[in-house]
């Protein structure tokens, strides 16, 4: 299962402490048009799948597939989505795939993971849905039914 890890034995030198931001007072996530080939992504997803795309961060713009039942994000190398960025945690999180459903977990991270600018330790994800590991901000599309 998700190491748990305490905040106070992080190593500062490895992990950078930071805070969700907020947008004014406005607490629903941030959207965004989509580009012509996001959509076209997003629109050919095979059945049971799901489309991460990087609102921020270094990887600004990437798109990331959901297709298997577990997912792992995180700044080691061999995360499944590598997020290389201090403010990410080595196993950062989980996408987890449960029938039709996807939800993301936390691995016990030092900053959290964050969907729609709420702290969450797991949450079931919908279309539209802004998750935040560390730096990055990723919009959940899942296939259409």
């Amino acid at each position: 299962m998700a190491e748990q890890v305490n905040p106070q034995d992080a190593d500062p030198r490895s992990t950078s402490l930071f805070a969700a931001t907020a947008a004014g007072t406005d607490s629903s996530p941030r959207r965004r048009g989509l580009k012509p080939e996001e959509q076209d992504a997003i629109d050919s997803l095979p059945q049971g799948s799901a489309l991460l795309i990087a609102l921020s961060g270094p990887n600004s713009g990437a798109r990331f597939l959901l297709n298997e039942d577990r997912t792992n994000a995180g700044r080691h190398q061999r995360s499944d989505i590598f997020l290389d960025d201090a403010t990410v945690s080595r196993k950062h999180a989980q996408f987890i795939r449960e029938g039709g459903t996807f939800f993301v977990r936390d691995s016990g991270s030092l900053n959290g993971t964050y969907v729609n600018r709420e702290r969450i330790d797991s949450h079931v994800l919908e279309t539209g849905d802004e998750v935040q590991i560390g730096k990055f901000r990723l919009t959940f599309y899942g296939a259409h039914a």
